[in-house]
């Protein structure tokens, strides 16, 4: 505005600091039970989980990976800015087993406790990609300041189970199939 019709010139020019995005943590907690590997859940919700992970990246947010089945969660990644090769390592995870819901949880809440006391500004956002499956109903997670539940359960035998841990939480509930459209 400042140099109208004529040419550009140096004085035209101003300096504008940008205020940089309130930081976040999204830890992503995946069911990797044996109820997901059928109907390819678990290779959609790992599908959702990398696409999350390069919004996380764009955003410069941190990320983090628990992977939870057959009676243990596993960090897989993070907490850390998401990298261009993802795809390789996401795509190599497995499942199988009995669903450990109560222990990814809680592997989650020391995970997002820990980062709240390192890092007391930076919001702490649960994303929980699963069935429902699980007969366990742990606790909400404390440490979370928001909770994403995305559904992947999918067929006419669906139990709703996520719905209603959506409901208890007071989390948000996104089925895994409106997501897949959205990313």
């Amino acid at each position: 505005m400042q140099k109208g019709a004529g040419p550009l010139q140096r004085h035209h020019l101003r300096y504008v600091r940008r205020e940089p995005a309130s930081p976040a943590l999204h830890c992503f907690l995946l069911d990797c039970s044996a109820s997901m590997l059928r109907g390819e859940r678990l290779a959609m919700a790992k599908g959702l989980v990398l696409a999350c992970f390069d919004q996380a990246a764009m955003q410069r947010s941190q990320a983090a990976l628990i992977c939870f089945g057959g009676g243990r969660a596993d960090l897989r990644f993070g907490p850390a800015i998401p990298r261009w090769w993802n795809e390789r390592w996401i795509e190599a995870i497995g499942g199988g087993g009995g669903t450990s819901f109560s222990i990814g949880v809680a592997a989650a809440e020391k995970l997002l406790s820990r980062t709240r006391r390192q890092r007391p500004g930076m919001e702490c956002v649960l994303w929980v990609f699963g069935d429902g499956r699980s007969r366990d109903r742990p606790a909400k997670p404390d440490a979370a300041d928001r909770i994403v539940i995305v559904d992947c359960e999918q067929g006419d035998l669906a139990l709703g189970r996520c719905v209603s841990l959506a409901r208890e939480w007071g989390a948000d509930y996104v089925p895994a199939r409106e997501m897949a459209l959205r990313a």
